[in-house]
């Protein structure tokens, strides 16, 4: 490029000494100095008038003829118009791959422009919810118009789903999640979420009717069995000992029962969760002193730390049971000589109930499933629970608004914490307002 710019320098200075030379000739340098310039300067008018009708005729691939400076200018504008040529084929060749993956999805998938308006969308979103090409530019809110999707986007919470009948057929269920990306866009997925819906309905249902079923002929074995051990003094030893190991087994499948049936109740979407005021404190007490009642000589020490008397907003017998079971948990896995400390605070922006222990502890591997239903630790420890008390606990504060977190170390006891949001905190000073 330098070399270009010497060449026209040098031609400039060549026009302008011819120019000089005769001027002084004809005894008028000045206006042959002139005429040069204009010359020179009509030369590049022209080639400006060339540049201007090649870039408007968009024939890209063909290089107009020039020298000098504007040869060069020719060539990598061309060169530049030649690598975006490339580059658009190129993203051409991505947007059409995308499309085609996309349109093969079983999922609904729309693109999103400022506004929630649509910009794309595939052909499930034209199956599950009824979407046709005349609604792009439309805002996804007047076509899919459930409360519960538009408070969704209202909101701007994506970090989860939400579930909502499909406009096109109301015995069709969807679960829909909105991803942002790139600013303004997001990116709308839809999934057909019907037999999955059906099949936890069916469990449910199993559970709970075979649960209710069982609770019949149970009471009756239990009602015969304590009979039978209240005269055991009348039978054979080895009698008494066969009666007492059926009504151990009897109270806990009823204790099985009584927690699947529990669990049965939260996890129906019909159930509803009462906003109550419920009195924490209070609460705690009567539970451990039941559990104090219930102590022998070989149990740990149970100490309650109640550091606020504030309440919280709920269902008293769902925080009563996940309560219970969180500190019969630790009662269970604890022995004489370990210390469990249930303690109530309040930390400003909610409030959090520690149960902690300084039993065995548990290893890390263990505790993600630690929630699961029928999942224990290890086989054989402890006196044997149903395995889904945990399981109850997380399920009464996914419906309170509450997150259940557990830390443990092995030799070093463990910590199962309920940490409430604020919104569902009743402070003192609300109640004497």
């Amino acid at each position: 490029m330098l070399g270009s710019w010497r060449s026209e320098l040098s031609i400039v200075l060549l026009a302008l000494l011819a120019g000089g030379f005769v001027g002084k000739l004809f005894h008028n340098p000045s206006l042959a100095v002139w005429v040069v310039l204009t010359v020179y300067l009509s030369h590049h008018i022209l080639h400006i008038h060339r540049l201007l009708l090649w870039l408007r005729s968009g024939k890209a691939s063909e290089l107009p003829s020039a020298s000098g400076i504007w040869e060069e200018i020719f060539y990598l504008i061309f060169r530049v118009r030649r690598r975006n040529r490339r580059r658009k084929k190129q993203l051409i060749r991505m947007l059409e791959r995308f499309r085609t993956a996309t349109a093969a999805l079983p999922d609904a998938t729309v693109v999103l422009s400022a506004g929630d308006r649509i910009d794309w969308f595939n052909e499930a979103a034209g199956r599950l919810l009824g979407f046709r090409r005349t609604d792009v530019g439309q805002k996804v809110g007047s076509l899919i118009r459930y409360p519960k999707f538009t408070d969704y986007l209202e909101n701007a919470d994506f970090r989860t789903t939400v579930g909502i009948p499909s406009p096109v057929a109301e015995h069709m269920q969807l679960d829909i999640r909105v991803v942002p990306y790139g600013g303004d866009l997001r990116l709308l997925v839809a999934q057909d979420v019907t037999q999955l819906r059906f099949m936890e309905r069916v469990r449910t249902d199993f559970v709970a009717n075979v649960s209710h079923e069982l609770r019949t002929p149970l009471t009756v074995i239990r009602g015969s069995v304590e009979s039978l051990v209240d005269h055991a003094d009348q039978l054979p030893p080895r009698f008494a000992r066969m009666f007492q190991r059926i009504e151990a087994q009897s109270l806990r499948m009823q204790s099985l029962i009584d927690d699947l049936l529990t669990l049965t109740r939260l996890e129906s979407p019909t159930h509803q969760i009462a906003r109550e005021p419920v009195d924490v404190a209070a609460l705690l007490d009567g539970i451990i002193d039941e559990a104090s009642h219930l102590a022998t000589e070989s149990r740990p020490e149970l100490k309650l730390s109640l550091e606020t008397h504030a309440g919280v907003r709920g269902g008293e017998q769902e925080l009563r049971s996940a309560f219970a079971n969180l500190i019969q948990n630790a009662l269970k896995y604890c022995e004489a000589g370990d210390q469990i400390t249930v303690t109530w605070r309040d930390e400003g922006d909610g409030a959090r109930l520690d149960v902690t222990d300084t039993g065995p502890g548990i290893a890390p591997e263990y505790l993600p499933r630690l929630t699961e239903r029928f999942y224990r630790v290890e086989a054989g420890r402890g006196p044997g629970g149903t395995g889904l008390g945990l399981a109850i606990v997380k399920h009464v504060m996914a419906r309170h608004g509450a997150e259940f977190k557990i830390a443990s170390q092995v030799g070093h006891g463990s910590t199962f914490s309920c940490c409430f949001p604020a919104d569902r905190i009743v402070r003192v000073e609300e109640d004497s307002d």
